[in-house]
């Protein structure tokens, strides 16, 4: 099955539709300051269309076959749960002694992404319905896992700073609403030719809600960004180190646990991708004088949007079937 109709012909159109938002979105978010309050409200709405959108590209019927891959499960859990931490905890021995810098660049790169790394994954390729049917093991295990890394790693004081409710609304409003409203479409496909209207338009506008998404992220953060580069200058180098490094990590240990192609895929970009949509609730929520570490978020999302589009270009290069278990057994 091909997720997205576009993707087989036109992905470095899409590539170049990306950049355009993101400069677009750059460009309102120094140029226009009044309009920054609205872009950042319209987040949330283009997240969830585009993952209802993604949902409802995807063989959601097939879901429980793919929670039952327990190798490909217990990859996914090994790269995020254990591998991240102990890269996290090398990479942020640079900041440790800033308060904000570290909370907030634990908070970003200790939680694996739940949300659009489906959709990324999907462009390059990967097992998007396999991430899908993770979705809720990452969420649980990052709600009780957060917590403890941090405060393995910066103290016992994280853990009166971290509030759960944020974790509960993002899979609420961005994972079970959306999936659910797939579901039922789907499910009305079967019977009514209006629903066969809407799922066949859900897949054309996978690319705009991607630009709506990628334009209302940079334009109403950039200018934050910005004005606080000199102190956010060794967080956003970790961060890019981190892409790098991660990328190749979860890329291997997809080939130890003998991984399909697609599979491996998704492995490596979930190992890449952080949940910063998600966490940046938490890190706004922390004292005035940790505000500096929602920054640190933001600045975090702006560097993985810029990777995601470099990655869906070279993980297909390096990540294909001559590096995996022939893909016949895959979800179609």
């Amino acid at each position: 099955m091909t997720i997205w109709p576009w993707a087989s012909w036109t992905q470095r159109h899409q590539i170049v539709l990306y950049l355009v938002a993101i400069v677009f979105g750059a460009g309102i978010g120094f140029q226009v300051p009044d309009v920054r309050s609205s872009l950042e409200a319209s987040i949330n709405p283009f997240l969830g269309l585009l993952l209802y959108a993604t949902f409802l590209s995807l063989p959601l019927t097939k879901l429980l076959e793919s929670f039952r891959d327990l190798r490909f499960m217990a990859a996914l859990g090994f790269v995020n749960f254990v591998l991240v931490p102990a890269v996290v905890f090398i990479l942020t021995r640079f900041i440790a002694h800033d308060q904000a810098l570290l909370y907030g660049v634990l908070l970003v790169l200790l939680a694996p992404c739940i949300d659009y790394v489906i959709v990324f994954a999907g462009l390059a390729g990967g097992d998007a319905a396999r991430l899908l049917a993770a979705t809720p093991l990452l969420l649980l295990l990052q709600v009780l896992l957060v917590p403890a890394y941090m405060f393995l790693i910066a103290g016992s004081e994280t853990l009166a700073l971290i509030d759960p409710k944020p974790f509960a609304r993002a899979l609420l409003g961005l994972i079970v609403v959306p999936f659910i409203a797939a579901f039922l479409t789907q499910v009305l496909m079967k019977r009514f030719s209006l629903a066969v209207r809407i799922g066949s338009w859900a897949d054309y506008l996978m690319v705009p809600l991607m630009m709506g998404t990628l334009l209302s992220v940079v334009g109403s953060q950039i200018h934050a960004v910005a004005s606080q580069f000199q102190n956010l200058a060794t967080a956003i180098a970790i961060f890019v180190v981190f892409v790098a490094v991660m990328a190749v990590i979860a890329t291997v240990v997809g080939k130890l646990f003998h991984l399909e192609t697609a599979p491996m895929r998704a492995v490596t970009f979930s190992g890449v991708t952080r949940n910063s949509l998600v966490v940046l609730p938490l890190a706004l929520a922390l004292p005035p004088e940790l505000s500096l570490a929602s920054t640190v978020v933001v600045s975090q999302t702006l560097v993985e949007l810029v990777a995601m589009l470099v990655l869906i270009q070279l993980v297909p290069r390096f990540v294909s079937a001559k590096n995996g278990i022939n893909d016949q057994h895959g979800l179609a």
